[in-house]
């Protein structure tokens, strides 16, 4: 498989018009436990004469042992940067693609907090779909980019921020729920992770709404 590295050429032809770019992917989206994360990361026009960091790619092309070095340096590459959540109760109140907006919706107020404006910046989602506008409380300019997280280089840094912080969360909450492996298959449908769920049946960290499993809640 060729790797394709990202650039900043589409950060940089929109930093010609705009100020700001706040770049958004999501983690946890297909996971069977655990909240969704969407990642944010902010550039400017300093950020992007800067090199892109070492082994910067979408978080799926980085090896688990290599990615929290990666964050590292792409949240010191970036201007800003944060994580949104939304949790799998949300997921099942909601559905996954609201959900996903509340989460990135919260990623970018989180930016916000930290001195980033949103008015006038440039929203790049990494996708075809926007998720965001319809649950955001202000207008943005969001522009949904299909392989984003694979040719921007700003989204593979939302994208390697947030998976380091959603895989950190998942083995966090492996303590209270060890049966359920989720320091190693991060909520993800792996053989033991559906085994556990057809002995055990679900925890309240599931998606109970989801069709997971012939096993009943324990909730």
């Amino acid at each position: 498989m060729t790797v394709v590295s990202p650039t900043l050429t589409l950060e940089r032809r929109i930093l010609g018009d705009s100020a700001l770019i706040i770049s958004l992917d999501e983690v946890g989206r297909g996971a069977l436990a655990g909240p969704v994360a969407v990642g944010a990361a902010v550039m400017d026009a300093a950020g992007a004469r800067r090199r892109v960091p070492e082994g910067l790619r979408d978080s799926k092309l980085v090896t688990e042992r290599r990615r929290p070095d990666v964050a590292e340096r792409a949240t010191a590459w970036v201007r800003a940067s944060s994580v949104g959540w939304a949790s799998a109760a949300e997921v099942d109140e909601v559905g996954i693609i609201r959900a996903l907006g509340l989460a990135a919706s919260r990623a970018v107020d989180a930016v916000v907090a930290q001195g980033t404006s949103s008015a006038g910046a440039v929203v790049l989602l990494d996708g075809n779909h926007d998720y965001l506008s319809a649950v955001h409380h202000s207008v943005l300019d969001v522009r949904p980019v299909i392989k984003g997280d694979r040719d921007c280089a700003s989204v593979s840094a939302a994208s390697v921020i947030a998976k380091v912080a959603r895989d950190a969360h998942m083995a966090e909450l492996h303590a209270d729920y060890p049966q359920y492996q989720w320091d190693r298959n991060k909520g993800y449908a792996s053989t033991e992770h559906r085994e556990a769920i057809r002995t055990l049946g679900l925890s309240p960290l599931h998606r109970a709404s989801w069709a997971i499993a012939d096993a009943p809640a324990l909730f």
